[in-house]
Formats: C-alpha cells, sequence, structure tokens
C-alpha cells in the first residue's frame, strides 16, 4: 500500500494572518508538521499543497517539496488537485494540518493503521475529552463511534447528551468520559477522495460547518483511531504564543533540533 501525506497549507488565515510563515522559533510553523510526517515510515512521500509562492519557497529552503495549487474552498479540496495530478499510484492519501506542529508521528502510525486494517473509505482520529467547558464548547467537534470504532456522527454539540447526570461530574468524580474529541487529520482512499470532491455539500454538513458530514450522509465508513491525547492547533496569537513558550521549554537556547532527510519523491 502506497501512502502519501500531503499538507494543505493557506497562506491567509483570519485569526492569525501568514501563521503558516511564523518562525519566532527558528522554523516556519509548517516546518514542524513536514518533518514530523518525514518521521512517518508509513509515508512514502510528502507534499506541501499550497496557493503561495511565499510558502512554497519557504519549503524548499528546508529541503522539503511544495506543489502550487489554484484557489479552493478547502484543504481536501487542495489536496485533491495534487493528488489527482502527482500522486496516480497512490492507495492512500493522509490530509496533515500544517497548523499543528506537536502532531506526534504515533498518531500518522495509528491513522494509516486503520486503512490497512478497515475496508473504510477515510479514517480519523479522536481523543478523549478533558473538561466541561471542552464538551461546551462548538469550536471542539465531538464525534460517537459504534462498537466496531467507525464514526456514527461529527457535531458542534455535546453528543452524547447526558440527561440525568451534569457534565462536571464526569470530569469530577473519575467517571468515564463518554466525549470524544475530533481531531483534524485524515486518511483517504484516493479514489474516495476524489470522488468526494466532487459531490455538492451535504445538508448536514451544511447546517454544522463540518466537512467530514458529507462523507458520512453520503453513505461512507469513517474508522477512528483513538489516542490518548490531543496535541494543540494553532489559531490565534495567543496559541502561538504558548507554542513558542513550550518549545523554548524543550530545546536549549540556539538550537532548534535537527532537519530529517529529504524524502525521495
Amino acid at each position: 500500500m502506497k501512502v502519501v501525506g500531503i499538507i494543505p497549507a493557506r497562506l491567509q488565515s483570519s485569526r492569525l494572518p501568514r501563521k503558516l510563515l511564523l518562525n519566532v522559533t527558528g522554523k516556519p510553523l509548517i516546518q514542524y508538521v513536514w518533518e514530523t510526517a518525514c518521521e512517518c515510515p508509513e509515508l512514502h512521500d510528502v507534499i506541501v499543497a499550497t496557493d503561495s509562492q511565499e510558502i512554497a519557497d519557504a519549503v524548499y529552503a528546508f529541503g522539503g517539496r511544495a506543489e502550487l495549487t489554484g484557489n479552493h474552498n478547502s484543504g481536501t479540496d487542495r489536496i485533491a488537485e495534487v493528488t489527482r495530478r502527482s500522486c496516480p499510484d497512490a492507495d492512500v492519501v493522509v490530509n496533515l494540518q500544517g497548523d499543528e506542529p506537536e502532531l506526534e508521528p504515533s498518531v500518522v502510525t495509528a491513522l494509516v493503521q486503520e486503512m490497512k486494517t478497515t475496508k473504510c473509505q477515510m479514517a480519523t482520529v479522536a481523543a478523549p475529552m478533558t473538561s466541561a467547558a471542552m464538551v461546551r464548547d462548538p469550536s471542539c467537534v465531538k464525534v460517537v463511534s459504534d462498537i466496531q470504532g467507525k464514526a456514527m456522527y461529527f457535531s458542534r454539540s455535546p453528543i452524547p447528551f447526558s440527561r440525568d447526570t451534569p457534565i462536571e461530574d464526569f470530569f469530577r468524580d473519575g467517571e468515564p468520559c463518554p466525549w470524544m474529541l475530533h481531531v483534524g487529520i485524515y486518511a483517504y482512499r484516493r479514489d474516495f477522495l476524489l470522488q468526494l470532491t466532487t459531490m455538492p455539500p451535504s445538508p448536514l454538513e451544511q447546517l454544522e460547518k463540518l466537512e467530514q458530514l458529507r462523507a458520512l450522509q453520503s453513505g461512507a465508513t469513517i474508522s477512528l483511531a483513538v489516542i490518548n491525547h490531543a496535541t494543540a492547533g494553532i489559531d490565534t496569537p495567543e496559541d502561538y504564543a504558548a507554542f513558542v513558550h513550550r518549545h523554548s521549554q524543550r530545546t536549549l537556547p540556539g538550537q532548534f533540533g535537527s532537519q530529517p532527510q529529504r524524502r525521495a519523491a
């Protein structure tokens, strides 16, 4: 099975302009994700799919592979363009988020394993929620699964709904937490990715503004790889400042880690 990792990388961001090029740590933000991807033996190639020559130049500068794309409404559409044009022999395409610099290689491994051991059209990742505030936060997407580990639904609402027990009790009394956080990394079978991006947005997708509901509503099966904890994405200046602080605690002054070897195309 040939697996390709593609990182969609749009230059503009409403809450944190040009975030993928921020480099207070000595590396542009997107380089961290590329390096993580290069540490994953399951990925046979890693490509940054971008609408920006600036991002492409930054990727070339650290030894990565980048391809320019047209304008797209979503990262999924962006990776589909590159997949269609440059990955004709890929069996599986992994969509890695360029603004998650602390993603662990083991998460990619778990995701690819789902594609190898199931017949699902796509797979994604979930982690236990850690607070009642997360459960109530519509920006924290919840996912519920069946007993076989397949996604039943994704929602911004607190699903499942706890009728008799206050949400806080699950986090105060050591109760098993019934809420799972959806982590936005995906793997697609190549043919399904290309098919999915030709479908119009589904009613549930339009209502919740969650693209994965298009796949579910079309009848596709989405397998879930469950991990112990989710890493934080970078959406705001505060998020980036916190990342820089954590990075400074892990790295000696003036040292920013070694660069992995460039992958063969």
